[in-house]
């Protein structure tokens, strides 16, 4: 839609330049033939006056003025007449010269470094920028732009290349991390948190269920290490007694300061204060990270990862009512209004920005130069004349009526000065 708006927006404006040009074209030669049938009809006079004589030499200067400067004038894009008429045709024949001034001066003058680190500077770009961002539909505009394009630009990386790029980054980078530390902090956690404490309840309540939901299994190992002779009622009764003192027991090692409970906090304490200095430790840890790593369904998870955010990204791209374009605009118009409000951070933006200029635009100046010269020696000799000729086409009518009314002043001056004269 933008294309087609900016392609119509470019032939109406080309339109325009057309009648523009039509119209002065029309005015300089109405000047001229004027000047001709002025001359023209004061020829069939038999004795012309003074007056008469003074716009006869007026109107024939003119003509001779107006003629020379459309010869001029036309000679500058092509032949007049069609005639090989040496030195016409002047831009067209030389348009690879043209090219070559037109990117060297380009190169030399607009490029300067002084010149458009000066220019950029004194643009205030960051301040223009948190203006234009600061107004909500300008972010909309913004955040609509970025999301048109990020579909293709998602679409253009080709998935199993990102899958391998994206498990082997994951994998490279928890691979340099330190498990030993990463432990010790989150044990260290646990423990000032008193979690620890919390996880051992957990674990006597897990068991205290295991032990009540396994009794027929108890039953089972007492009668089966009993002798033959012992009655089963006395076998059961022992495994009762035996389920019976266990719960007690767990039952008991709930309670708070109980020795069990005081030795495991000490045991764990001394796991988090000698867990640097342990090689067995980390060599168990990094081997856990290494194997985790190594584990075919952790390739599968990231590869799957990827797809579920790819997918997610796509979906909140292609919604224009989505959360995730909500943010996109809330932020951007949030980032305009920083540089707004936020003198240093409008300088440190521009001076990023005079930085990547300097360090990627302007060193290419004489490549950039050169790309132009290219591109005139490689126009069409009459789509250059056409565009040339629109682009400054108009103000050269003004040199054909100039020269067909200064001509006729200076012939009529001339006449008058002869007259004086030579009586």
């Amino acid at each position: 839609m933008t294309n087609d708006s900016g392609l119509r927006a470019e032939a109406d404006l080309e339109h325009e330049q057309r009648r523009v040009l039509r119209r002065h074209q029309r005015f300089a030669s109405a000047c001229l033939v004027v000047a001709g049938l002025l001359y023209l009809a004061t020829q069939f006079v038999d004795e012309p006056g003074f007056w008469l004589l003074l716009i006869r030499a007026g109107a024939e200067a003119g003509l001779i003025g107006g003629i020379a400067d459309w010869f001029a004038v036309t000679a500058l894009f092509r032949r007049p007449w069609g005639l090989p008429i040496p030195h016409t045709a002047i831009l067209p024949r030389n348009k690879d010269r043209l090219g070559l001034g037109l990117g060297r001066f380009v190169a030399r003058h607009f490029l300067a470094p002084d010149v458009v680190q000066g220019r950029l500077r004194e643009s205030k770009p960051a301040e223009r920028i948190g203006g234009w961002l600061a107004r909500r539909e300008n972010s909309a505009l913004m955040a609509d732009r970025l999301l048109a394009m990020a579909p293709d630009v998602l679409n253009a990386f080709n998935d199993r290349e990102v899958r391998a790029f994206y498990r082997d980054t994951f994998r490279d980078q928890v691979g340099r991390v330190d498990p030993v530390p990463l432990a010790e902090r989150f044990l260290r956690t646990l423990m000032e948190g008193g979690q620890h404490q919390q996880l051992f309840d957990r674990s006597l309540r897990v068991a205290r269920e295991l032990l009540l939901r396994n009794k027929h299994l108890i039953y089972q190992r007492v009668e089966e290490r009993s002798s033959w002779w012992i009655p089963r009622r006395f076998d059961r009764r022992l495994a009762e007694a035996i389920i019976q003192g266990v719960e007690e027991w767990l039952g008991d090692l709930s309670r708070s300061g109980h020795p069990a409970r005081e030795e495991f906090d000490r045991v764990a304490w001394n796991l988090v204060i000698h867990l640097k200095d342990s090689p067995v430790i980390r060599e168990r840890l990094e081997g856990f990270r290494d194997g985790l790593l190594a584990s075919p369904e952790l390739q599968q998870l990231l590869e799957t990862a990827w797809d579920d955010l790819r997918e997610s990204a796509l979906s909140g791209i292609q919604d224009p009512h989505s959360r995730f374009r909500h943010s996109l605009v809330n932020s951007l118009q949030r980032f305009g209004q920083t540089l707004l409000e936020d003198e240093e951070a409008r300088e440190r933006l521009d001076e990023r920005m005079t930085l990547l200029l300097r360090e990627i635009i302007l060193p290419f100046r004489e490549t950039i130069g050169g790309f132009i010269a290219d591109v005139v020696r490689d126009w069409d000799t009459d789509s250059l004349s056409d565009r040339l000729e629109l682009a400054i086409g108009r103000d050269l009518q003004f040199i054909r009526v100039n020269g067909t009314l200064v001509g006729a002043m200076v012939g009529m001056v001339l006449f008058i000065s002869t007259r004086l004269v030579f009586g």
